[in-house]
């Protein structure tokens, strides 16, 4: 075996890290990743929902947002026409997901918005069930409106074809975007699917959002605002700083 090649894999006291011994005698040490992202939480991913325009698209992506939200629900004072979303889709960059929500629509009008939008993923914020979710054969998230006796295991269990849960809080009669904060006591430590946080989000209470619930990610939209639909840059910014201060 040629000099260089790895003869040794030795682990360290520190458990997340191994040292490779060569056969010339030298070694260097690596960090374990899997050891590390088992016991560490990675970076919370930030959505920013209900744009309305290109240019608070914009501002969303330069302050450091991994998601922008397309309302299509006719019942939001966010709601944006297929043309509105086709202009603001076609100026987001590579490597930040386009998500259109739905909230009980009909299937021609979501494969419609699919085609002409090119949505990387869909959101489903009304009852639709996990075969009507399924059915586009696109990746999707679906939202759960969270009351005191909802379970969240089971709605894991019922939407494993989901990319993740997105928990907001429940009114009665809307279908979100209310603002409101529900308790997040009722969140499970462990659930079988990512959790996208959201509900009254707001620079002042994500970070201690992400330190109790440890979410895979963020949904913002009220949160950020000037008035609905019209989103706040220096509002934005100082979600973000927050969001990256865990």
């Amino acid at each position: 075996m040629r000099s260089g090649t790895y003869q040794q894999l030795i682990q360290t006291p520190n458990p997340f890290t191994y040292s490779f011994k060569r056969y010339n005698n030298t070694s260097f040490t690596i960090v374990n990743y899997i050891g590390y992202l088992e016991s560490y939480s990675l970076r919370v991913r930030v959505k920013i929902c209900g744009i309305t325009r290109v240019e608070d698209a914009l501002n969303a992506v330069a302050l450091g947002a991994d998601a922008i939200g397309l309302v299509f629900y006719e019942g939001s004072p966010r709601n944006v026409s297929i043309s509105q979303a086709m202009e603001i889709a076609n100026r987001i960059p590579a490597f930040v997901s386009v998500v259109g929500l739905f909230v009980n629509a009909e299937p021609s009008f979501i494969h419609e918005v699919v085609s002409k939008v090119g949505l990387d993923l869909l959101q489903f914020h009304g009852d639709e069930s996990p075969e009507e979710c399924a059915a586009f054969l696109h990746p999707f998230i679906k939202a759960i409106r969270v009351k005191s006796d909802t379970n969240l295991v089971q709605c894991a269990d019922d939407f494993s074809a989901a990319k993740a849960l997105l928990l907001d809080a429940y009114t009665e009669g809307v279908a979100g975007g209310t603002g409101q904060v529900f308790d997040w006591n009722l969140i499970p430590k462990k659930l079988a699917k990512p959790v996208i946080l959201a509900g009254g989000l707001t620079s002042d209470n994500v970070a201690q959002a992400i330190s109790q619930v440890r979410p895979y990610a963020v949904d913002v939209s009220g949160g950020v605002e000037a008035s609905k639909g019209i989103k706040d840059a220096a509002k934005i910014a100082t979600f973000m700083q927050q969001v990256y201060s865990n």
